[in-house]
Order: structure tokens, then sequence, then C-alpha cells
């Protein structure tokens, strides 16, 4: 068995997941939770890691039951076949994850190209560069992971 990824609908990430597990699946769906803030209110929310997307650990000839579940939209595929997701890393997902809450802050004198270093939350160790800064949030490149992420500023070094 291994881990692939599932494409949800819109916003039904919990929801599928839940249904998957009544089904009898191994699913992850990350979950973060982040600090919101109202104009009279904060309020601790959470949310799915990666909107539209949970993980399932099944055997890639019984991929049609997945289906049964309501909001499953299609598998994941890289080069024509399942995208297939590694054992550790699922691991170091969940580690990551492990009780972490992410407050909003304010950006401090951050730049386009600068080398920062991740000091908490998902990416935690992970080195970067800034490519696009914002009021509240900043948008980095990860090189080792090939990817982009929006960060809030506190959580870089």
């Amino acid at each position: 068995m291994q881990w692939m990824v599932i494409c949800t609908r819109p916003k039904w990430e919990k929801k599928v997941a839940k249904r998957l597990e009544e089904l009898g699946i191994e699913v992850y769906c990350p979950i973060v939770t982040e600090v919101r803030q109202w104009s009279d209110r904060k309020k601790k929310v959470k949310r799915p890691l990666f909107n539209g997307y949970v993980f399932v650990k099944m055997e890639e000839n019984k991929r049609d039951l997945a289906f049964e579940a309501d909001g499953v939209v299609r598998f994941l595929f890289w080069l024509g076949k399942p995208a297939v997701v590694q054992e550790q890393e699922v691991l170091a997902l969940k580690e990551w994850l492990d009780g972490k809450v992410y407050d909003e802050a304010r950006l401090v004198e951050l730049t386009p190209g600068q080398e920062v270093k991740v000091n908490s939350g998902t990416f935690k160790g992970q080195e970067a560069i800034v490519e696009e800064t914002g009021s509240n949030k900043v948008k980095i490149r990860l090189p080792k992971l090939n990817c982009m992420v929006v960060l809030h500023p506190s959580e870089l070094q």
C-alpha cells in the first residue's frame, strides 16, 4: 500500500476525509490552526494545510473505492500515473504539524531576493528566498522542495 493524493471539491477536504475513513480507507488530511482576527475578536480556526487535497493510503488497483465518497473529484497524477507520496514525507508532515498554532504578524524589513530560514510552522528549518512581500504575508521560494509558499513573517528568521 502507498500514499496517494486525492483532489476534492473546494472546501470539502475534512468531509471527504471523514467519508473515506467510514469506507475503511486510511486517510490523512493535514490540519493547521491559525489565529484569525475580525474587527471585534480573534479566533483560532482549523483549516486544511493543502486546499483541495487529502492523502490516502491504499493499493493502486483499489482506487475506485475512493470514488464512493462524496466530494472526491479525482486522483492527482504525475507522468501518467497516480502521484505517490513517500511514507517518510507523510510522517514528516505529521511531526511538523503536531500542536502548532500560527499567529498573525506584521512584515518587518524583508525584501525580495533575501535569503531566510523558516523558524516555525510546517516548513521549519527550510532555507528559502523571499519572492514577494505584503502587509502581513510573505511569499517565499523553497528551492529544496521546488515550491512557493505564503507565510506570515513571524515564521522566518
